[in-house]
């Protein structure tokens, strides 16, 4: 059978993207191919569940219009379908002067970016959260939490009541383009479809090479491990506690996050993962290893990250620096509230210059599109994502 759509991934951006294609255009036929026996396995799976906002992105950007759009159309999706979130709001805490100078300028882009942002001082931030500790925080109100493997698992009834086909355990072993349609193959069988989308994660950078595509950059999986605390502090802070981020380092930094469930995670922190998808620790896979270290973008991007990564490495091996990341805005934690949790890995993909790609990088044909780059904040921003995907994808015939 030849589809109108194929879509691969069932991840957030997958899901929403086939979810998108089958509105839009109502009785096409559409199916979606995951290698997995669920939909959301990977980072839509293992990430902190936060509704982002959108403060820290440069105002006018893609990633900053995204996101508020996000974050509003994710609590929309919810109440529709009966999901559980909650708006409980983010502080980014300031401990020295060098952060308070941070934040200052933080306040002044949420201000450019329209976001209802707080400024407050240390009695206050002591009065809203008397566990932490700062010189000053920024209140974002609108930040929230959810499980997005729960909006998966709604994506995806919605996706099958459309008429859209879902086939999980399909790992898709070759793509070929020709003038009419894209064959996708696979060990039990193969698919052809007029146009197709690729929403790979951990996998896209091999997908768009399998699809025979010339490429740039490469994944490289950065892993980020938590740590959960005990069940009897899990009222230790009322907020998201995220420390003011440093403008010259990739990721955010070490932060406490409730969880829909109630608990609260610590973490993460970011180091180069050994395999895409191991997210015990200490895995190990030599093929994922080998496609970056023969890739020389990721020896430049390491050696411009050197004191960082040191640092990161460092505190995953050593728990008590870890700690002491958590300790500058929450001094009463200590080692024995630090108790194992799931790691999750993000797929960073990275230039042959070095540079990490944090915008959004599509490579398109006459009929494939390849989602090669969804950086954070994919998760809150997959509807309107998926709107832009689809419209590209419905522009060529």
């Amino acid at each position: 059978m030849k589809y109108d759509y194929c879509v691969i991934g069932g991840g957030i951006v997958g899901l929403a993207t086939a979810m998108r294609l089958l509105e839009e255009r109502p009785g096409s036929s559409l199916v979606l191919l995951e290698k997995e026996a669920a939909v959301g396995r990977h980072q839509t799976g293992h990430n902190s569940g936060v509704i982002h906002a959108g403060i820290y992105y440069p105002p006018g950007s893609l990633k900053a219009e995204l996101c508020r759009e996000g974050a509003a159309a994710t609590k929309a999706f919810c109440a529709e379908n009966g999901i559980r979130f909650e708006t409980c709001g983010k502080l980014l805490v300031a401990t020295s002067d060098l952060e308070m100078q941070r934040m200052d300028a933080l306040y002044e882009r949420s201000k450019q970016n329209t976001i209802e942002v707080h400024r407050l001082g240390a009695d206050e931030l002591k009065e809203r959260e008397p566990n932490i500790r700062g010189r000053g925080a920024l209140f974002v109100p609108a930040t929230g939490i959810v499980s997005y493997a729960e909006v998966c698992e709604a994506m995806g009834r919605r996706i099958a009541a459309l008429g859209g086909e879902i086939r999980l355990s399909t790992r898709v072993t070759g793509i070929r383009e020709a003038p009419d349609a894209v064959t996708i193959g696979s060990e039990g069988g193969s698919w052809q479809a007029r146009k197709l989308v690729v929403c790979g994660g951990l996998q896209s950078d091999r997908l768009a090479l399998l699809a025979g595509l010339s490429i740039e950059h490469r994944i490289v999986p950065f892993r980020g491990e938590y740590y959960r605390l005990p069940a009897d502090r899990n009222d230790i802070v009322h907020h998201l506690i995220y420390p003011v981020p440093d403008p010259a380092l990739p990721f955010l930094g070490v932060h406490l996050t409730r969880m829909i469930d109630g608990s609260v995670t610590v973490g993460p922190n970011a180091v180069i993962g050994f395999a895409r998808e191991g997210y015990p620790r200490l895995s190990v896979n030599l093929s994922d290893m080998a496609d970056y270290a023969l890739f020389p973008g990721f020896w430049k991007t390491v050696f411009a990250n050197r004191k960082s990564a040191v640092t990161e490495l460092r505190n995953s091996l050593w728990k008590p620096g870890y700690l002491a990341q958590c300790r500058k805005y929450c001094p009463g934690l200590g080692l024995a509230d630090l108790l194992p949790h799931e790691a999750g890995i993000r797929a960073q993909a990275v230039g042959r210059d070095g540079a990490l790609i944090h915008d959004f990088l599509f490579v398109q044909t006459e009929r494939m599109l390849h989602v090669c780059n969804a950086p954070s904040p994919a998760a809150t921003s997959a509807i309107p994502i998926a709107r832009m995907i689809a419209r590209r994808t419905m522009e060529t015939p």
